[in-house]
């Protein structure tokens, strides 16, 4: 199928959008997914410089790029998230100001407003990211949670995205939660509550990343059929299970790459991620949106495992059948 086929620069960011543009289009890709961090996308500056727009268009079309969407990963965590020092380290200084956690929260949901309307003049409709989440950290309810803490988690996340929400709806923009770990959704059980706490928002939908529910043992295609008309954008990204009998799913405190870890990502096609299903289960739904390849693996060279993960899924991204295939056993002409 002709899907475009297009490269996250979330991991990117290290390099200049140009170096990056240039990679990615003398590898084939067929666009960009630009993050919002390192010189690759600034809501702000796209919105005080006429310029900005076009300078990023311009890198784009001479490398035969496209954009399909960006992403506020680091900016929109903080809207939800209970503040800290580690925070500090993902935000621009504007944005981390005194560090006082609420003054933290309000100025990123600000930012993530004009996101969406930099988004718009940059002529995409879907804006991924996470929103955080006040109730990550009562995962395991003990001392004792009640129903009433984590309800009261949904209703802040609520709260505080529902302004956010209206404005993408204002803008003709679609924010795409990544259904992940820390966020305010994780699995389909918690993706329906945040759906159920922003009522159905039109402008909420989902950033289907498979990589996040294999190590969880949540099947990616149940989630693809439990949103259907939920799913604005798709990252494709592989991880592989390490259980060993003495460490967790939860990580051991291990950093990503060490050994030791229950799970880790990895390349596509080096994981457990089984692709076929994926792919027929888009096809089921309609989705026609971009395969965003998010290429994460501590123990491969990202320059061989990009163009790679590239061939990997266009090899697999097939279309539907347009006929019955025992319709040729007719013996009627």
């Amino acid at each position: 199928m002709a899907r475009p086929v297009t490269l996250f620069t979330g991991q990117w960011a290290d390099l200049p959008l140009e170096t990056v543009a240039k990679k990615a289009g003398g590898w084939g890709f067929d666009g960009l997914e630009l993050a919002c961090w390192g010189d690759h996308f600034d809501a702000e500056k796209a919105l005080e410089k006429d310029s900005y727009i076009r300078e990023k268009k311009d890198i784009l079309a001479k490398n035969k790029l496209k954009c399909f969407a960006v992403s506020t990963h680091l900016i929109g965590q903080c809207v939800c998230d209970p503040i800290d020092e580690r925070h500090k380290s993902v935000l621009p200084d504007r944005l981390w100001g005194d560090g006082k956690p609420e003054g933290v929260r309000q100025r990123c949901a600000e930012e993530v407003m004009k996101t969406a309307k930099a988004a718009k003049l940059l002529g995409v409709d879907v804006v991924n990211g996470f929103t955080g989440s006040s109730v990550w950290a009562k995962l395991y309810f003990f001392p004792p949670t009640s129903q009433k803490d984590i309800d009261t988690g949904y209703k802040d996340f609520a709260d505080r995205w529902t302004p956010i929400l209206d404005e993408f709806k204002k803008q003709g923009v679609a924010f795409a939660l990544e259904v992940h770990p820390t966020e305010i959704a994780y699995d389909i059980i918690t993706a329906n509550r945040a759906m159920e706490a922003v009522k159905s928002h039109p402008a909420f939908g989902f950033n289907f990343d498979p990589s996040h529910f294999i190590h969880q043992f949540i099947n990616p295609v149940a989630f693809i059929e439990e949103f259907p008309k939920r799913i604005f954008h798709c990252h494709m990204k592989d991880s592989r299970l390490q259980l060993t009998g003495r460490n967790s799913i939860l990580g051991s405190h291990l950093d990503f790459g060490d050994a030791r870890r229950s799970w880790d990502f990895v390349s596509i096609g080096h994981g457990d991620v089984k692709w076929d299903p994926i792919i027929r289960a888009l096809n089921r739904i309609g989705y026609k949106g971009p395969l965003s390849i998010e290429w994460e693996d501590s123990g491969m060279d990202r320059e061989w495992g990009a163009p790679e993960s590239l061939a990997t899924i266009r090899k697999n991204d097939f279309a539907a059948s347009s006929v019955a295939f025992d319709a040729a056993f007719s013996s009627k002409g």
